[in-house]
């Protein structure tokens, strides 16, 4: 390209395709913003799970695994939990409220629970697969946006105020 040639210019992206990259972030926030303002409910659960000998022991053999063993490991319940929360949602629409609820807080815990820890306990090894690597850097670096983005120490600082006012109340 010479000194005196245009600039490129930029192919202009499908309104459908823009469309759904804006529904994409909305809901991909809200799901972030939903989890950052559950997670302190759930939290004393997993140190609890945690604290226990059966995970602890899974934990140190995690540990003991290689990357791609780990990686097999997190996607197993991965492909068993995050379907069976789809038809969960199916269930609840379908009328079948109460078992789909219990359907999609079980895979939802089996999720926080089993996932997370094998996460935790592998995250080294996973950490030396590049790809991997890319994909927590960039979707931690994305919460982290989003978070700043909406505020969200803010909004757990009044979420905190509002649980102690209500307990206060209710007494």
């Amino acid at each position: 390209m010479a000194a005196t040639d245009p600039p490129p210019r930029r192919r202009a992206r499908n309104p459908l395709l823009r469309a759904l990259g804006l529904v994409f972030r909305i809901v991909a926030g809200a799901v972030i913003v939903l989890d950052e303002l559950v997670r302190p409910l759930y939290r004393p659960l997993l140190r609890w799970i945690a604290g226990l000998r059966l995970m602890q022991a899974l934990e140190r053999w995690v540990s003991s695994l290689s990357p791609y063993l780990v990686l097999v490991l997190i996607g197993v319940p991965y492909l068993v939990v995050e379907p069976l929360k789809f038809v969960a949602l199916l269930k609840i629409a379908d009328g079948h409220v109460k078992t789909g609820t219990i359907a999609f807080l079980l895979a939802h815990l089996v999720s926080f629970v089993l996932i997370e820890r094998i996460f935790t306990a592998g995250r080294t090894q996973l950490m030396t697969l590049r790809p991997v690597a890319w994909m927590v850097t960039t979707a931690a670096s994305v919460r982290d946006a989003i978070a700043a983005f909406v505020h969200l120490d803010r909004l757990k600082a009044r979420l905190r105020a509002l649980v102690r006012w209500a307990r206060m109340h209710m007494r």
